[in-house]
C-alpha cells in the first residue's frame, strides 16, 4: 500500500468538505420531522403535546449520546465513529418511514438520536485532530454552518419528497441518500487523507495528565457551566423554532405547505452567514472576551423575536426571523469555538461535548414546552413567544457572568480559574 503515500496528504480542506456535507444530511434528516408533523399528525391522530413529544424523541436520544460520543471519538478516533454513526443514523431514517404505530415512531426516532449523537463531537474531534488551534475557531464556526445550510436545503429536497411519495416514501428515499455518502465518506477519508501531527503546546497540555484526569478538572471552571446555560436557552429557541416554525405558519399565519417550503430555507441562509463568520470575527476583536459577543447577540435575539411575532405581514415574520437566526446561530458557534480555543485535542470531542448536550438536552424540552403552551392556550403561540423571548434574556445574563480570561488556554494544573 506504499502507493497511497504518494496520493495521501495533509489536506484539511477535503476533511473539512467531508464533514460539512455529513453535518448537511444529518441535519436534513432531522428536520424531516418538522416538515412532516402536519402529515404525520394526520395519520395518527395527534394532539399538538404528542406532536412536541414526537420531535424530542429525536433529542432524548441524541442528548444521550452526547458525551459518549464525545468519548468514543477521543479513544477511538474520528473517523471510525463517523463512519459507524452514518451508517446506523441512515438506516434508523429509512426505518421512520415504516412506523405503523406512535409507540413505534417514537422509538425509532429515539434511537435514530441515540446513533445521531456521536457526529458532533467526533467532527470537533476532527477539527482538533487536522488543524492546529489557532485556526478552530474558524473552522469550528464554519462547520457549523452546515447545520443552516442542511437545513435551508432541508425543505427544498424533503416538501417535494412528501408530495410525490407521503411522508414514508421520504424518509425511505433520505435513509437511502446517508448510506449512498458514507460509502464515499470511508472511501476517500481512508485512502487519501491523513492526521497531522499535533503541535507541541497539545503535546505539553496532554502531558499534565490523563484524558480522565483533565476532563474532570475541566468540570471545575464555571466558564464551561456558564457556555452549558447558554447553550441550553440558546437551543430551546433553536430547536423550539426548527421544531414548530412550519406548523405555526400553517396554523397561525394562515399560509399552506408548498409555501412553508419556499418560505422556510430563507433565515436559514443568515444562520448560514452568521456562523460562517462569527469565527473570525471572535479571534479578531473579542479574543478573551468573549462572553461579551455571545451576550450582545442574546439581547439582539430578544429583541428579533419581539419584532417577528408582532410583524403584521409574512414578509416582515421572515425578516425579523432572519435576525433571530442571525444572532442565535452566532451564540451556538461561538460557544463550541471557545471550548476548542481552552483545551486540548486529546479531549476536543469529550470537552464540546459538555457544551453541546447542554443546548441538545433543550432539544427534547423546548418542543414538549411549546406544545404544551400552544393547547394551554388554546392553539395560540403567544405565551410560546415569551417564553423564547425569556431563554434569551437567562442567556445574556449567562454570558456576562463568564469571567474574563488572561490565558489562550485554560491552566488545568491547579484546577483554579482566573
Amino acid at each position: 500500500m506504499s502507493w497511497l503515500k504518494k496520493y495521501q496528504s495533509e489536506n484539511k480542506y477535503v476533511v473539512f468538505f467531508f464533514l460539512y456535507i455529513g453535518f448537511c444530511i444529518s441535519y436534513i434528516d432531522r428536520s424531516a420531522i418538522g416538515l412532516a408533523l402536519p402529515s404525520i399528525s394526520k395519520d395518527f391522530a395527534l394532539a399538538p403535546t404528542q406532536m412536541g413529544v414526537v420531535i424530542s424523541a429525536f433529542f432524548i436520544g441524541y442528548s444521550i449520546m452526547q458525551i459518549p460520543g464525545g468519548w468514543l471519538a477521543d479513544h477511538f478516533g474520528s473517523k471510525t465513529v463517523i463512519c459507524i454513526a452514518l451508517t446506523l443514523w441512515s438506516i434508523f431514517t429509512f426505518t421512520t418511514g415504516h412506523a405503523s404505530t406512535l409507540a413505534g415512531l417514537l422509538f425509532l426516532r429515539f434511537v435514530f438520536g441515540l446513533c445521531e449523537g456521536p457526529y458532533a463531537g467526533s467532527c470537533y474531534r476532527a477539527i482538533a485532530e487536522y488543524f492546529p488551534r489557532e485556526l478552530r475557531p474558524a473552522f469550528t464556526t464554519g462547520i457549523l454552518s452546515s447545520n443552516y445550510i442542511g437545513s435551508a436545503i432541508a425543505p427544498i429536497i424533503i416538501v417535494p419528497l412528501i408530495l410525490w411519495f407521503g411522508w414514508r416514501g421520504m424518509f425511505q428515499a433520505l435513509g437511502c441518500i446517508g448510506l449512498v455518502y458514507v460509502f464515499f465518506y470511508a472511501f476517500f477519508y481512508a485512502f487519501f487523507v491523513k492526521q497531522v501531527k499535533p503541535a507541541e503546546e497539545e503535546k505539553a497540555g496532554a502531558k499534565k495528565g490523563s484524558k480522565k484526569e483533565y476532563f474532570l478538572k475541566l468540570l471545575h471552571f464555571s466558564i464551561i457551566w456558564k457556555l452549558v446555560v447558554c447553550a441550553f436557552c440558546i437551543s430551546c429557541i433553536n430547536k423550539g423554532l426548527d421544531a414548530w416554525m412550519p406548523t405555526y405558519l400553517i396554523a397561525e399565519r394562515g399560509i399552506n405547505l408548498k409555501a412553508v417550503g419556499y418560505v422556510t430555507p430563507i433565515p436559514f441562509m443568515a444562520s448560514f452567514l452568521s456562523t460562517a463568520g462569527c469565527g473570525w470575527l471572535m479571534n479578531k476583536y473579542f479574543d478573551k472576551k468573549e462572553q461579551y459577543m455571545i451576550a450582545i447577540c442574546a439581547v439582539m435575539t430578544a429583541v428579533f423575536l419581539y419584532l417577528m411575532y408582532n410583524a403584521e405581514t409574512l414578509f416582515w415574520v421572515v425578516v425579523f426571523q432572519c435576525g433571530v437566526y442571525f444572532f442565535k446561530a452566532c451564540i451556538l458557534g461561538s460557544a463550541v469555538a471557545i471550548v476548542l480555543k481552552i483545551v486540548t485535542g486529546n479531549i476536543a470531542g469529550s470537552a464540546t461535548m459538555i457544551v453541546n448536550m447542554g443546548g441538545q438536552v433543550a432539544g427534547f424540552i423546548s418542543p414538549v414546552v411549546m406544545g404544551y403552551l400552544v393547547s394551554v392556550f388554546n392553539g395560540s403561540f403567544n405565551a410560546v413567544f415569551y417564553y423564547l423571548i425569556g431563554a434569551a434574556s437567562v442567556c445574556a445574563l449567562s454570558a456576562f457572568l463568564i469571567p474574563k480570561r488572561k490565558e489562550a488556554m485554560l491552566d488545568l494544573g491547579e484546577g483554579s480559574e482566573e
